[in-house]
C-alpha cells in the first residue's frame, strides 16, 4: 500500500483471481471516481474498473483484467498510477515460465555456495582466535 501524499489516495491489493487483479482504493474526494491507469511496459491496459463502496464514501473496488497476451515467461510487472499526475499507487508482478525456474535454481545454488564459503571462513576464524 502506498500513499500518494498530495492526493491522499491509498491502494491496497486484495487478490489476483481468474486473471483479474483486485484492490481497494481509499481517500478519494468528490463525487467522481479518481482517474487511475494500469500500465505494463508503459502501455495502458483497458478494462480497468472502479466501483464505489456504498457504505464508505471515498472508497472504490478496483478491478484490472490481465490480458492473456501479456503473460509470458519471466516476470511481468504492472504499475497502477494516477492518470493525471502519474503518482504510483501500487504495482504487482506475475511470474511464469520454465526459464524463471532455472534462474531461481541457479540463484539458490549460488547462495548455498556463498553460505558454505562463509561457514568455512567463520569456523577458521573461530579456531584461529582461540
Amino acid at each position: 500500500m502506498r500513499d500518494t501524499g498530495a492526493t491522499g489516495l491509498r491502494l491496497t491489493a486484495t487478490r489476483l483471481r481468474a486473471g483479474v487483479w483486485e484492490g481497494v482504493l481509499d481517500g478519494a474526494a468528490g463525487e467522481a471516481p479518481p482517474a487511475i491507469e494500469v500500465v505494463h511496459l508503459e502501455t495502458p491496459l483497458s478494462g480497468v474498473t472502479l466501483t464505489p463502496d456504498a457504505d464508505l464514501p471515498g472508497r472504490y473496488a478496483v478491478r484490472v483484467p490481465i490480458p492473456a497476451d501479456l503473460l509470458s515467461d519471466g516476470v511481468q510487472t504492472f504499475v497502477v498510477r494516477e492518470a493525471a499526475g502519474g503518482a504510483t499507487l501500487a504495482s504487482f508482478a506475475i511470474v511464469a515460465g520454465a526459464p524463471l525456474d532455472h534462474d531461481l535454481r541457479a540463484e539458490i545454488d549460488l547462495l548455498r555456495a556463498e553460505l558454505d564459503l562463509l561457514k568455512k571462513a567463520f569456523r577458521r576464524h573461530c579456531v584461529e582466535t582461540m
